[in-house]
């Protein structure tokens, strides 16, 4: 896809924020539903749970912001292993306003930021072509 995606078209908000106007369309990006949260007052118009990091990758990470360049690395690679899915969100942000909606207390150190990041085309270190590590 070459068309260039305005930043100002893709937004993040916490699931625990109120739905606004101006959101777009809003897509929740994690890969279990928020805690707390109804799914009537969540105003989603669709869980894209394929494109979440890996339940071992989510919970390697925990949120650690010393973990953080590690994991956008890998979840880099990961997000490009659902290039379908990533196209299928880069044509929803050509066309208008896109919201991704995440769970996590920190705004700054969470998938959406990451995600976000790859579809405006920001480049995210990946792994050279070595045999990946067993562990997480």
């Amino acid at each position: 896809m070459s068309k260039r995606i305005s930043a100002g078209n893709i937004k993040l908000k916490r699931a625990y924020d109120s739905a606004g106007s101006g959101d777009g369309t809003r897509i929740l990006i994690d890969r279990l539903w928020p805690r707390g949260v109804r799914k009537a007052d969540a105003a989603i118009d669709f869980w894209a749970k394929d494109i979440a990091p890996s339940t071992a990758l989510r919970r390697w990470f925990g949120h650690d912001p010393a973990r953080w360049h590690e994991f956008r690395r890998r979840y880099s690679e990961e997000i490009h292993r659902c290039q379908d899915r990533l196209d299928e969100l880069r044509t929803l942000a050509q066309k208008g306003r896109i919201t991704l909606v995440f769970a996590a207390h920190d705004e700054a150190h969470n998938d959406a930021v990451v995600l976000r990041e790859i579809l405006l085309g920001r480049s995210i270190p990946r792994r050279s072509s070595r045999p990946r590590s067993s562990s997480l």
